[in-house]
């Protein structure tokens, strides 16, 4: 018998895959369990539409990621900091810091969990950042720290 999951079962395959097991399984454990429906004519045309909806949505994530990435690899982010005269920062720049001059500056919203930066910045100068879109869509962003003089 074919049956759509409705959920991951262990063993036997991932949500919203069409399997075929056999009539007991499927009638006694499966269906009662609300782990399968049977695969009729109306449930894989429930199907089709759900999985075209997905993919379009999918495909609308990339296409606005990758117009992100076009915009965010046309900025520079200015940071100022306070510095000592070897150029080591008295601080540091974290992820955070970026995210809030972006939203800042440019009025664009990224969360720091997207920003790929292994340690903190702790040094003046020019620092290249990768920011994750999406999969497989990488931003590479110029981060500038220049020394805060107003003190």
């Amino acid at each position: 018998m074919k049956v759509i999951l409705t959920q991951d079962v262990k063993s036997l395959g991932k949500k919203d895959e069409v399997v075929n097991v056999n009539d007991g399984y499927a009638r006694n454990f499966l269906i009662p369990k609300g782990l399968a429906v049977e695969a009729t004519a109306s449930a894989m045309n429930e199907l089709k539409i759900k999985q075209g909806a997905q993919k379009h949505r999918k495909e609308n994530e990339l296409a606005d990621a990758q117009a992100l990435k076009k915009k965010l690899s046309e900025i520079t982010v200015s940071i100022k900091s306070k510095a000592g005269s070897s150029g080591k920062l008295f601080g540091s720049i974290t992820s955070m810091d970026i995210v809030e001059q972006i939203k800042k500056d440019y009025g664009i919203t990224i969360d720091k969990r997207m920003i790929n930066l292994p340690d903190a910045i702790k040094t003046l100068g020019t620092t290249e950042v990768e920011i994750r879109l999406y999969q497989g869509v990488i931003a590479k962003v110029k981060v500038i720290v220049e020394n805060d003089d107003t003190v």
